[in-house]
């Protein structure tokens, strides 16, 4: 008898160690948690088509308002050459011609990120052929924009938005 209530005390004690042993959870991994961490191709070639998308809206919009700007300054350049401007009307359109080239800088620079993105990104490989060279024709109009040649950068501009929406028309 004292065999058995000895036996019984050592199962008695010995039992919620071995429960806890065997406690351990396991987790899986569903696969509809996995295909949330990583986008699919529709849906980075969807990202990558409203980055051209709002580059266009972007460049549009700035070679609109060059247009307006590029005139007033090619109308204070003419009166500065007959001396009829003021020298603080001179210091505005030099201004104008500064924040004009700071603002073509910016446009670069973004175009610059945007072809890293097309060239970096595997599903997005085969569009940068017809990405690549806009930042470099954005530098140019950059270029002719520290010339004073501003209606010629704006044409430059043009081509850019041109090459983005053959792009843009490439990936739907």
């Amino acid at each position: 008898m004292q065999r058995i209530i000895s036996l019984l005390l050592a199962t008695v004690v010995f039992f919620p160690i071995t429960s806890f042993a065997q406690s351990r959870k396991r987790t899986t991994t569903t696969k509809s948690s996995r295909s949330t961490t990583t986008p699919k191709a529709s849906e980075i070639q969807r990202e990558a088509a409203t980055r051209v998308a709002d580059q266009i809206k972007i460049l549009t919009k700035f070679i609109y308002l060059l247009g307006g700007v590029a005139k007033g300054i090619e109308d204070l350049d003419n009166a500065a050459k007959r001396n009829e401007a003021s020298p603080t009307i001179l210091e505005q359109a030099q201004r104008n011609k500064q924040t004009v080239q700071a603002s073509i800088t910016a446009r670069r620079e973004e175009l610059d990120k945007l072809e890293i993105y097309f060239r970096t990104t595997p599903e997005l490989q085969r569009y940068y052929t017809s990405l690549a060279g806009v930042a470099e024709s954005a530098a140019i109009a950059e270029d002719q924009a520290a010339a004073n040649k501003f209606d010629q950068a704006g044409r430059s501009l043009l081509g850019v938005v041109n090459r983005l929406t053959d792009v843009l028309l490439a990936m739907r």
